[in-house]
């Protein structure tokens, strides 16, 4: 069980990790809190229900669609509100509430939309485009994968696989592209990289952007690593997101990963042996860290006295 457990939540954690680092990005680059991070990504969810369910397609395909138009959402939102945010005294405490009149509405709308019964995909479904490659790797298109002696769903080593491409595209976007460059000057001191020429404000639209289509893409995986979405999900989403973020480093998009990882573990450990504080985790390490070390297991400081 102890193997089981620990293997299991590594697979969880890489995909907590996806969950979270769009909600880091955002508040590393422009120091705004999103709660309505969880509704994008119960979104991204919906995307992918819509996919399986009204185009029969295989749900993998909903993860560039989901990408690309909340890659636009984000934009138009951010000129729409981002930036009164940025000029007022205290802009952390104003996207608060602001994101989460944002997150109340958002919610609204779907159920309004969609209803609050369950919305879950077939686990067969996920993956149905690897069947060949699945073939050769475990020698069945359909089965579980076993990892080191346990045998566990596929649905759980596709989402991981995807989460590691994600960061892996984002680490690549950070420090190997100009755009990336300017996003940590950002990142790390707002006023010296306005001051230096730097358009702070495109580079804020595009991470922006970015973060909430990480957010849906987290989402297109949800159904599987969950069971169900509904339109209340995205409120549980956004706590956990805030658990693996500040374990990680708060304002650190990478330390999201370790962050992922920790709570994953966490997350099957107690599922495993008191599954009924499973629910009480997040906000369990949520208080723990902020306790013990708020800056997060990485001790980046996101804030200059």
């Amino acid at each position: 069980m102890l193997v089981y457990a620990l293997v299991a939540g590594l697979l969880f954690g890489l995909y907590f990790s996806l969950v979270g680092i769009g909600l880091n990005l955002v508040f590393g680059v422009m120091r705004i809190v999103n709660l309505a991070h969880g509704d994008f990504l119960m979104l991204g969810a919906f995307i992918a229900v819509g996919v399986s369910a009204l185009a029969a397609l295989d749900p993998l395909f909903a993860v560039p669609l989901a990408f690309v138009v909340f890659v636009l959402v984000g934009l138009v939102l951010y000129r729409l509100l981002v930036p009164r945010l940025q000029g007022s005294v205290n802009p952390e405490m104003l996207s608060i509430i602001l994101f989460f009149g944002l997150s109340q509405v958002i919610e609204a709308l779907t159920t309004i939309a969609f209803g609050t019964s369950e919305r879950s995909i077939p686990s067969s479904e996920l993956g149905a485009i690897l069947a060949p490659l699945r073939v050769r790797l475990f020698g069945d298109a359909d089965g579980p994968v076993e990892l080191f002696g346990q045998t566990f769903p596929a649905t759980w080593a596709i989402s991981a696989m995807v989460s590691v491409i994600a960061i892996g595209l984002v680490y690549v976007y950070l420090y190997r592209t100009r755009l990336g460059t300017l996003t940590r000057a950002v990142m790390s001191r707002r006023d010296e990289a306005f001051a230096t020429g730097i358009n702070v404000d495109r580079v804020s639209a595009a991470a922006f952007g970015i973060g909430l289509g990480l957010a849906a893409v987290a989402g297109v995986f949800a159904p599987f690593m969950f069971g169900s979405v509904t339109p209340a999900f995205g409120e549980d989403a956004t706590v956990t997101s805030f658990a693996v973020v500040v374990l990680g480093s708060l304002g650190n998009p990478l330390g999201t990963a370790l962050g992922g990882v920790v709570y994953g573990i966490s997350y099957m450990l107690v599922q495993t042996y008191l599954s009924s504080w499973a629910d009480l985790l997040p906000y369990v390490l949520l208080i723990l860290i902020l306790l013990l070390r708020p800056s997060g297991l990485l001790g980046r400081r996101v804030r200059v006295a």
